[in-house]
């Protein structure tokens, strides 16, 4: 039998409050993609930054080809030939795009100058084999999620490392991207590299990898070979119950106009967008990466300003929207990057849970402690929140916790509409089911909410309709009777397949 490229034996992690992972074994071999599964908070991170070097375990050991081995620093670990890609984007926002890929390790002339001409070409080749497009002089505070996400690839390819670990990294990338990646995961693999991948989507599991390790609550639950097992034996494994895949039914109730959009333009990334959303609707937006999905919610909510066009919120005109009049006129906003946008991460549970509605947990200038603290202890019990309590600072939660956290502050204002970017990006299946329930609680309750997403099936299912987006506009409409994967795609990369796919003009389901 072949040696194990990495093993970790009875692995154990504690932080204040939590045992992160309970005598976890796991291995990898040469040319082989093995997935790391489980709900969040099950130490599928806290594994792998253990063996990144982010983290030392209190407990077991590591092998890197059979020799027992342990690392003080990332940068022990990637002498060693080991590289993660993270969920969270590390980046420098200020620096291009090629001086973050070879950060710290730019290619020199004499005297030590940097030789950028080298630097650019060793960028330009990485993101073609990615197959993607991106300006390498461009600043990375420039750039959308999904193409830091491909940074971040290149990034950790440039190292040529024989151990990768890649955690959630298509959580936002799809379409061709994501076939890019997935083509790049092969090449590696008949290359003998061993390859570590952590996903919440079963079905890439299936697509790509050759073993699966499931952990629940900090332990291994495990190891199974993709070939020998079904999609529900995995499922099984990581929730300890079975889980319908089927998504809440659609209730149709009486509709008001709560949005409308006229001809709105913004710089090149919006051009004439048209469309209404009504009340107790979920309205889906697809679209490839660059489609101007984003940039619209960002108009909406006020975060960046509009050139040109009219919007009206409840039949009244906003002027110059900013984050703050919005939240007045209950709009909410959860974002895509959670990390930057989503949460103050150095504040605890409780103050980040408060933040939208300080005006009800004050008295004069001040914070009522007391109140602050009763509603976010509701608050972490019906949103589901795992935390050893609500001092916890929101840096130590796992990501699906920081998901409901985002999702419970902005539900706190009781928003009439709820623009929603990619709501279940890095949350587990069993997360993924309470926020599809949710989110049909809202509308239920009248909420207009707009659901970006890049996962079609979560777009079919949940929307009752569906806008697709291509080049900053709005190609088309459909409902989910005539919504199919194939249909979406080819109206978002600019293709017309029938009457629908016109300017987008909505109406009320």
């Amino acid at each position: 039998m072949d040696e194990n490229m990495v093993e970790m034996q009875k692995i154990s992690k504690a932080f204040p409050g939590v045992l992160a992972l309970d005598q976890v074994d796991f291995s990898c071999l040469p040319g082989e993609v093995h997935a790391v599964v489980g709900e969040n908070g099950a130490g599928k991170s806290t594994l792998m930054k253990i063996l990144a070097g982010v983290y030392r375990p209190d407990e077991g050991k590591i092998l890197l080809r059979g020799k027992e081995t342990s690392f003080s620093s990332p940068k022990e670990a990637q002498s060693h030939g080991i590289s993660i890609i993270y969920q969270e984007v590390n980046l420098i926002p200020e620096l291009t795009v090629a001086e973050n890929i070879f950060l710290g390790r730019e290619p020199q002339k004499k005297l030590s100058f940097i030789d950028s001409p080298v630097l650019y070409q060793r960028s330009k080749e990485l993101l073609g084999d990615l197959g993607v497009d991106i300006d390498l002089q461009a600043r990375v505070a420039d750039l959308g999620v999904a193409q830091q996400q491909m940074i971040e690839i290149a990034k950790a390819l440039s190292l040529s490392a024989d151990i990768i670990m890649m955690d959630e990294p298509s959580a936002v990338v799809s379409g061709k991207e994501l076939e890019s990646l997935f083509r790049i995961i092969r090449s590696l693999k008949e290359n003998g590299k061993a390859i570590i991948y952590i996903s919440h989507r079963i079905d890439e599991i299936f697509q790509i990898a050759d073993r699966a390790t499931v952990l629940k609550d900090g332990k291994r639950v495990g190891t199974v070979t993709t070939q020998d097992v079904e999609k529900p034996t995995i499922v099984r494994m990581m929730v300890g119950r079975s889980l319908s895949e089927t998504f809440p039914a659609r209730e149709r109730g009486e509709r008001k106009e709560i949005l409308t959009l006229d001809d709105v333009c913004r710089d090149n990334v919006l051009k004439k967008v048209s469309f209404k959303v009504y009340s107790g609707e979920i309205l889906g937006v697809a679209g490839l990466v660059g489609a101007g999905r984003t940039e619209l919610a960002r108009a909406i909510f006020g975060a960046d300003p509009i050139d040109r066009g009219t919007i009206l919120l409840n039949e009244k005109k906003i002027r110059k929207a900013t984050p703050k009049t919005s939240i007045s006129n209950g709009v909410g906003f959860v974002t895509e990057n959670r990390a930057k946008d989503g949460l103050v991460h150095c504040l605890s549970v409780r103050k980040n849970l408060t933040l939208t509605i300080l005006d009800r947990v004050k008295s004069w200038f001040f914070v009522r402690e007391g109140k602050e603290k009763d509603y976010s202890k509701n608050c972490v019990k019906e949103f589901g929140i795992v935390a050893p309590s609500i001092e916890q600072e929101v840096q130590y939660l796992s990501g699906g916790n920081q998901q409901k956290m985002i999702l419970a502050k902005w539900i706190s204002i009781k928003p009439a509409l709820l623009i929603m970017d990619e709501p279940t990006r890095g949350i587990d299946v069993g997360a993924k089911a309470e926020i599809y329930n949710l989110m049909r609680l809202l509308t239920k309750q009248g909420t207009a909410i707009i659901m970006i997403s890049s996962e079609l099936p979560e777009i079919i299912g949940m929307s009752d309709r569906i806008l697709v987006m291509h080049d900053g506009r709005v190609m088309g409409e459909l409902s989910p009777s005539e919504a199919t994967e194939e249909r979406i795609l080819m109206i978002a990369t600019g293709q017309k397949t029938g009457e629908h796919e016109t300017k987008g003009q909505a109406f009320a389901s």
